[in-house]
């Protein structure tokens, strides 16, 4: 068994949707084969869920919660019996099924300093939530993941620095949480904060400034270049004129 397991290679898991899952909504697992497979298997945390025969060009295997339900979030890995080699594969690496519960209120979030920060501050963000103990997340949109999470008591308060900040912490950020004792269901996200990191020598708005200094020089610049040309025409035209009327006769007087 150990030769086989050493020549069988795990397979791997995944959750569609893999975010924003509520109670009462369908998932689909996949357990994704690196070899054909006589048959594959689901475990929910350690025990068996789900049990399918494959056929030998399938390289895939799909599973259905239909209607999750709060004893369906936890964690999940798959495991398959493989046809050439055979052998039992290692289980995949878990996937955690993590579902809202609208019924837990959402956290409440505050930020200090409030929006526009320049770079190189330090940055604090507080989400609170007033009836359950557990762990609250921070979430920062464009990650599927929460960036930060902290355990709280009941009626306390989770406190998350940013350090230093850069442009790259510029964006929108909520918070969640998870109760204890349930730590696959979640609270929905708060309301939301909106941090814009500006750097030091450039204050909101003097990109704006700095093109229409730009627009102003340009427009100053062929003003001066276009009095200059008609200067000169005119200085030119002058000359050519007094030359003239010296080269014709009786232009020099005596």
């Amino acid at each position: 068994m150990a030769l086989a397991l050493i020549l069988v290679p795990r397979p791997s898991l995944s959750l569609h949707p893999s975010q924003g899952v509520s109670l009462g909504d369908s998932v689909t697992l996949r357990c994704h084969l690196p070899l054909p497979a006589a048959r594959v298997c689901v475990y929910q945390h350690k025990y068996l869920r789900f049990l399918k025969n494959m056929h030998k060009e399938e390289d895939t295997a799909e599973f259905s919660l239909v209607e999750v339900r709060q004893e369906d979030a936890m964690k999940y890995q798959c495991q398959y019996q493989g046809l050439a080699p055979p052998g039992t594969s290692e289980k995949s690496d878990p996937v955690e099924l993590v579902v809202t519960d609208s019924s837990y209120s959402p956290p409440g979030i505050s930020l200090s300093p409030e929006e526009h920060v320049e770079m190189g501050t330090n940055v604090t963000i507080q989400c609170w939530n007033l009836g359950l103990h557990g762990t609250i997340f921070l979430h920062k949109d464009g990650h599927s993941a929460p960036i930060q999470h902290q355990d709280h008591s009941a009626g306390s308060t989770a406190t998350f620095t940013l350090f230093r900040v850069t442009p790259a912490n510029s964006g929108t950020y909520s918070c969640s949480y998870r109760p204890g004792g349930s730590y696959f269901l979640s609270s929905p996200l708060g309301d939301n904060v909106r941090l814009e990191v500006t750097n030091a020598t450039t204050p909101p708005g003097a990109e704006r400034m700095s093109h229409g200094n730009l627009v102003v020089a340009v427009v100053r610049g062929c003003a001066a270049a276009l009095v200059f040309g008609l200067g000169l025409h005119f200085i030119l035209d002058a000359r050519s004129f007094w030359i003239r009327r010296d080269e014709s006769p009786g232009g020099k007087g005596t």
